[in-house]
């Protein structure tokens, strides 16, 4: 039975930014294995939080209109099918870890191929 809702159609209620949905139940999907830029106003582009990240594999990215562009390209490719959710674990802020895709692409894959993301190092 498991196996049948994880090949189940998810229900996405929103796409927070470009890396983050949340389905219609609730649940918080962090898209996995990805970094997209941040959104205007993330505490990760405070000058304090840059400083202290700067030296980590995955600084933030605070290119905000491109952050923009990613959420929205998400967003997009999101609604063009069903959406297939694959879940991975947690991550420390309680988000389910997963791969999302539609009619078989990758999510994650297609925005690094638009340089709307990058490889989470």
């Amino acid at each position: 039975m498991p196996l049948l809702l994880t090949a189940a159609a998810a229900c996405i209620a929103y796409v927070h930014d470009g890396d983050t949905v949340r389905l219609c139940d609730g649940e918080r999907i962090r898209v996995e294995n990805i970094d997209a830029p941040e959104l205007s106003g993330s505490s990760r582009c405070s000058a304090q939080s840059r400083q202290r990240l700067a030296g980590l594999n995955n600084p933030p990215w605070c290119d905000f209109a491109l952050g923009e562009q990613s959420r929205d390209a998400l967003a997009d490719f999101l609604s063009r099918g069903p959406v297939t959710v694959s879940r991975n674990g947690t991550d420390r802020y309680g988000r389910t870890l997963a791969t999302l895709s539609v009619n078989g692409r990758d999510a994650g894959s297609y925005l690094v191929s638009l340089g709307l993301a990058r490889v989470w190092r």
